[in-house]
């Protein structure tokens, strides 16, 4: 994987295994992508508390992951993944972080 574009860090798209809904986006590290890997749920890299966080760790709305799939260039990836707990993914309660619309007022 290239970590150097983005100081370290790649993207990770996380993506519903069954209904193929975008359900948020991510970092990880190189030990994130591991323990990943190592353990089928979804771990990323937090810039703000500069630490590595399982998703679902306080709230049990862990992501098991059934599928790794790397872009083109090495430096995203994508993490098809089964919801646990009330399924719900974003820290918002909603089930994705990507439910509103661009508006003409949005800039």
């Amino acid at each position: 994987m290239d970590y150097a574009k983005l100081d370290g860090l790649i993207p990770a798209v996380i993506q519903d295994a069954t209904s193929n809904e975008v359900l948020m986006v991510g970092f990880m590290n190189d030990e994130a992508l591991a323990l990943t890997r190592k353990t089928g749920f979804a771990t990323f890299f937090s810039r703000t508390r500069n630490k590595l966080w399982m998703k679902g760790e306080t709230s049990g709305n862990t992501l098991a992951v059934q599928e790794i799939l790397v872009d083109c260039d090495d430096d995203t990836v994508l993490l098809r993944v089964t919801r646990n707990g009330d399924g719900n993914v974003c820290h918002t309660g909603d089930r994705t972080c990507f439910s509103r619309a661009l508006t003409a007022e949005d800039q």
